[in-house]
């Protein structure tokens, strides 16, 4: 499956999952994967993380662009615009 670009945002204040993500404790599953930034076209290489977020595991790939400004990817089949 493909990573696909969801959100991005400052620290602390990004929503994913219709939750502030931040305010979750992460655990890196040990993967890393490789994204596009949908702004300039450059590669990353993010963190595979999972939270579990109202009782369910939550899965998703996050770094920062910059300095304080995250981004965050979900794999193709986990989108909202994929689930019909």
């Amino acid at each position: 499956m493909s990573w696909k670009f969801e959100t991005s945002g400052l620290d602390g204040q990004c929503k994913l999952f219709d939750v502030n993500i931040f305010d979750y404790d992460w655990k890196s599953i040990g993967k890393r994967v490789k994204v596009q930034d949908p702004i300039y076209g450059q590669d990353h290489i993010f963190e595979v993380w999972q939270a579990e977020i109202g009782g369910q595991i939550r899965c998703f790939a996050a770094g920062e662009f910059s300095n304080c400004v995250w981004g965050f990817y979900l794999e193709n089949c986990m989108r909202k615009d994929s689930i019909e």
